[in-house]
Order: C-alpha cells, then structure tokens, then sequence
C-alpha cells in the first residue's frame, strides 16, 4: 500500500520567494557564460587522482565521493577510474566495498580496511542499522514532511521489495521560467533518509510521488534537467550523501560521518536561495 501521493505541486510558503527569484535573475545577468546550450552527454568522471578522505581508523575509511565517479566496476560498468581503484590506489592496500552510491551522486561514501570489517558493515547495512541522510533538489514543492511507503521492483524484474523513505522539506524557490504546462518552475530542497536500501530508491520514490530529483536523466524531467544546463550549466544528478552513521564494526559505538556540499553544489542552492 502506498502511503503517500502527492500532486506535483502543493501549496508553498510564499516567504523568501521572490528574493530567489531576482537573486537568480542577478545571477545571470552578471555571469552570462553560464547560459549554455544544454547538453545531453553524461557527466563526465572527475579528472583529479586523489579522493577526500572524511574519517580513518584501522577498520574503514569512508571518501567524499565526487559526482560523476563509480564505486567500482561491474558487468554493466567498465570504468577504469572508479572509488575503489583510486583508493587503493591512494592507501597503498586494499579497500572493500560495503555499499554504493550512483554515479552521479556525492558525499559519504565507506570502505572497509579488512575483509572481516567488511562483513559486519555490510550485515549492518542489509539489516538497515545504517542512517543515511541525504540532501536533494526536487521538482514541485513537497509537503513538509512525509513517508514514501512503495514496494519497488528488483532490478533483475524477480518480483518487489518494501521500501520506505522518509522525507523533509528544508525550502522552497520558483524560478520565472516556463516550463510546460506550468508558468513558473518550482523546486524543494529536501532531506531524505532511506529507512531500506532498494537500488536507486531515492531517485526512484521521489518519481514516484511526481518530484523527480533535477539533474536525474533515468527517472527525473528533462525538461526541468535542460533548464538547470541552460540556465547554470548544471548537468549533475542532485542528490548528496550528507552524512552516514554507522556501528563501528570493533566496538559497535555509532560513527558518524559528514560531508559537506561540494563547491558546485554550495554555489548553485546559494544561487537559488536555498542554501
């Protein structure tokens, strides 16, 4: 049963909106190179060879994963520069994969130090002892708070898992752009937690409800993605791994790690307003 279904638009708070929306106007008129043509090609892997490392001890490392970079190769995935080539690469030993974020997503992403630590973070992620906060840009205004309750399909097309997300909305910005069938473009700036671990569950949820993260060219609007290359040449998926808290796999103590928004990312919400 779906807990939640939500029109694309609900009813904002008008505060604030009119600031966001002449700061924008501001914007480009004082950096007219950024009103590119939009590109369709994918956004291209980091060139730089060094990962950010948030937190190490003797058990895990967890990275600053950039946009644009996997986690690791796969059948589908071929990537020669991937998180765990360069890490390993970087530490000089081996590194284990406990989880993944997309391609196109940033922020905290963790590796275990031994084979036996990667065995207990990952048991700690499939039985969803792990908080994980997000933040994303969504098409539409949400409400201010809420549950997505929705099975999802396993990518193999085996049948559905349940899955929840609960949601919050940090704030809102209208831009006067048309985009069709509307006048205005709206967004919400949102904290999202997964309280289950489904592939692409964010992104996949948030289309659910008619809020497709902007930048996403799987489930998202291409309208709304062409709008943000056009107007800031934005052609990331804009979603960010916030901050992760986990069982340390020797003592079991909470490890809370945080990641702070990329350079990218800080300017353009800063743009909006939302920031």
């Amino acid at each position: 049963m779906h807990a939640l279904e939500l029109r694309p638009d609900g009813v904002p708070p008008a505060r604030g909106r009119l600031q966001a929306v002449r700061r924008c106007d501001l914007f480009m008129r004082d950096n007219p190179g950024t009103m590119t043509l939009a590109q369709t090609e994918p956004v291209p892997a980091p060139t730089r060879t060094t990962l950010t490392v948030l937190y190490q001890d003797d058990r895990l490392v967890a990275i600053d994963k950039p946009s644009g970079l996997v986690v690791h190769r796969s059948a589908q995935v071929c990537d020669s520069v991937n998180c765990i080539a360069l890490l390993r690469r970087q530490l000089g030993r081996f590194v284990f994969a406990v989880h993944r974020l997309d391609r196109g997503a940033s922020g905290v992403l963790v590796f275990a130090l031994d084979r036996e630590a990667g065995q207990i973070l990952s048991a700690a992620f499939a039985e969803h002892r792990v908080l994980k906060q997000y933040l994303a840009l969504v098409r539409g205004y949400l409400p201010e708070t809420g549950l997505i309750d929705s099975p999802l399909a396993n990518p193999g097309g085996a049948g559905s898992q349940p899955a929840e997300t609960r949601f919050t909305r940090l704030a809102t910005v209208e831009l006067p752009h048309a985009v069709r069938p509307h006048p205005t473009a709206r967004y919400s700036l949102v904290r999202a937690e997964p309280l289950t671990g489904r592939t692409h569950q964010l992104r996949r949820h948030l289309a659910h409800i008619r809020h497709p993260i902007v930048g996403d060219v799987n489930h998202g609007d291409g309208h709304h993605n062409q709008l943000f290359r056009r107007l800031f040449g934005c052609r990331r998926l804009l979603l960010h791994a916030s901050r992760l808290s986990l069982p340390h796999p020797t003592t079991g103590n909470p490890v809370t790690i945080d990641a702070p928004l990329p350079e990218e990312l800080r300017r353009l919400f800063t743009v909006l307003g939302v920031a």
